[in-house]
């Protein structure tokens, strides 16, 4: 049976309304989730209902294209962490990582990194559009800029995650930064190839139906 602990239970949907938050929200509080993974707007509402629970807010940055400027990258991670989030899931510049541009992503990783010291920092790399050699870099790149997290997907691009994928990402990082994968686990099976490859956190809005399995 899997952990509970290793579900980061999420909803970043356009469409996603105050009620349909709430309710995750209290599925996490039964079930103990590690987090709850939400848009920025619904930072505050969030850690405000999480007070007095292990279950952890989480927040992601510059989400899903990753092609905004760092310091807006920077303000939103600021907001996020004045509104109570522990943790913040930031999206790389993925076209500045494909023209080779890495003092770009290194720099864009590290000033998100200084807006959460002391917070938990997930890069999303998109996996879906880059090819081995890039995944391995963006991996580097977030090592480097000290993140705690590599990521596999927004879950909003051309695909998910995938376990060779992870594979390669846990080869990179070791032991030294932990894995996330997320976008497309739909199922216990699913679920659990992803945690053999070397995933510790898993991004799930399917959550409920994976814990049944």
């Amino acid at each position: 049976m899997l952990d509970s602990k290793l579900f980061d239970h999420t909803l970043l949907k356009a469409d996603a309304k105050s009620a349909d938050i709430m309710r995750m929200v209290e599925e996490a509080k039964e079930h103990n989730f590690m987090s709850v993974c939400v848009n920025s707007y619904y930072t505050k509402m969030v850690s405000d209902a999480l007070k007095g629970t292990d279950v952890r807010t989480t927040t992601v940055v510059g989400f899903p294209l990753g092609q905004m400027c760092s310091k807006a990258k920077a303000f939103e991670t600021k907001c996020a962490v004045e509104d109570g989030s522990d943790e913040i899931d930031m999206v790389i510049n993925v076209g500045a990582l494909k023209e080779g541009k890495y003092d770009v992503v290194l720099e864009d990783i590290k000033a998100v990194r200084s807006a959460c010291e002391g917070k938990t920092l997930k890069v999303i790399i998109e996996c879906c559009l880059l090819t081995d050699d890039e995944i391995v870099k963006a991996c580097e790149l977030s090592e480097e800029a000290k993140a705690d997290f590599v990521k596999t997907s927004t879950g909003f691009s051309t695909g998910g995650a995938k376990a060779c994928d992870v594979a390669l990402m846990k080869k990179t990082v070791g032991d030294r930064l932990e894995v996330k994968a997320s976008g497309g686990i739909h199922s216990g099976a699913e679920a659990t190839e992803m945690v053999n490859a070397g995933a510790t956190r898993l991004g799930t809005s399917a959550t409920l139906q994976i814990i049944a399995d």
